[in-house]
């Protein structure tokens, strides 16, 4: 969901298209898609904007070049004015999909906030991620007419997504942020196993979407197949020196995953 840099905008990009193909896969209406995309985007960018404001500090420290408060001297009250900004869009924006989903939806931008504000450097650094990504897709299906009560494996497969995609979002920056005193469950793990944990919830959201999502057998065959064989292939280079073979293949796996989840979607209220 959101808990992703400013300084580093796809990820930010990627999330707001997987929730606005979920929005037209499940039929969302030309103003639901809008809708999901402006709050998706906002609450992205309010959570990406705290992060660099929180961290503004540390970032200088570390000379951090990729964030804006190191490379483009971009003010602390400049970040805290954006943060504001952006969530005063997402509360309304949110909210445009329905009451029940756009609380869900604003449960998961505060669950990326509470991340940033310190859980991130503890061993349940994992757990926002979980959240929010669990109720992204469900804020989008709870939007739906009559408010359809998405299927358990929606959420649970953003889950582990979500967890998943922690453990990648990190592995870059372990080094800097152990450095500036960040330490949440992915430090304490280390690369090989933050690497280990990323392509095991990964698999698992594969092969839960692949049994349960009522997708096209061959595709729900093939999927599993192919992310062990990008995994496999990814860790076995991965062990040269160097290498981010491993680290590649876990986003290639993630990619897999989102698509699937993606596809799934015109089932959830057929």
């Amino acid at each position: 969901m959101a808990l992703v840099r400013a300084s580093h905008p796809e990820p930010t990009v990627v999330v707001t298209a997987v929730a606005v193909g979920l929005a037209l896969s499940t039929g969302r209406d030309g103003s639901g898609v809008v809708a999901v995309a402006v709050a998706v985007l906002s609450g992205q960018l309010s959570v990406g904007w705290l992060n660099d404001y929180l961290d503004a500090d540390r970032d200088r420290l570390a000379g951090r070049k990729d964030k804006p408060v190191v490379a483009c001297g971009v003010s602390r009250r400049a970040l805290a004015l954006a943060t504001l900004s952006a969530a005063l869009v997402c509360v309304p924006a949110s909210l445009a999909s329905g009451t029940v989903a756009g609380a869900v939806h604003l449960v998961a931008v505060a669950s990326a906030w509470v991340y940033n504000a310190g859980v991130k450097s503890t061993p349940l650094s994992v757990l926002p991620y979980a959240l929010s990504f669990g109720l992204l897709p469900t804020f989008v299906v709870l939007g739906l007419p009559g408010a359809p009560a998405p299927p358990w494996w929606l959420p649970v497969a953003g889950a582990l997504l979500g967890a998943g995609a922690h453990f990648t979002n990190v592995l870059p920056d372990l080094t800097a942020d152990a450095a500036t005193g960040v330490h949440g469950l992915p430090h304490r793990l280390g690369a090989v196993g933050s690497r280990t944990a990323a392509a095991t919830l990964l698999l698992t959201a594969s092969v839960i979407l692949a049994v349960t999502a009522p997708v096209e057998p061959l595709v729900a065959a093939g999927v599993p197949v192919l992310a062990t064989a990008v995994l496999a292939t990814g860790f076995l280079l991965g062990r040269a020196a160097g290498s981010h073979a491993s680290f590649r293949a876990v986003l290639v796996v993630a990619l897999l995953d989102l698509v699937l989840l993606v596809t799934a979607g015109h089932t959830i209220v057929a």
